[in-house]
């Protein structure tokens, strides 16, 4: 069982940056693959970030390709979402997602393949 709590998230301009943070209980965090997902237009959760466990491999959506950067810290079972040049369609509830599959499994960006979820943190850029 896996528990995971988002946090960092708040009102911010746009141009501006953010770190969300992602804090999981449990001593097999670094079996897991943790991504970042938001809602969008007609899809409850949408592929935002994932990283695989040993933080070797990442991979973005194409909105946010080269302005946010996932990474993690198995010792502390973190994982972090640092975003940067945030612009108001970025706004959003950002939700941390643990998955127990191998990583290639998740190229489809499914959010149907992970197994723990967090509560979300509400993100609000203005323009």
């Amino acid at each position: 069982q896996v528990q995971l709590v988002e946090s960092g998230g708040g009102l911010v301009q746009a141009g501006g940056s953010l770190r969300l943070s992602c804090a999981a209980s449990g001593r097999t965090f670094i079996s897991y693959v943790m991504g970042w997902f938001r809602p969008a237009p007609g899809k409850e959760r949408d592929f935002v970030a994932i990283i695989s466990r040993t933080g070797g491999n990442t991979a973005y959506a194409d909105s946010v390709k080269g302005r946010f950067t996932i990474s993690r810290d198995s010792a502390k079972n973190w994982v972090y979402l640092q975003r940067n040049n945030l612009k108001p369609e970025d706004t959003a509830i950002y939700y941390c997602a643990a998955g127990s599959r191998a990583y290639a499994t998740y190229t489809t960006r499914s959010d149907s393949l992970y197994d723990y979820w967090g509560q979300g943190t509400q993100v609000t850029v203005s323009s």
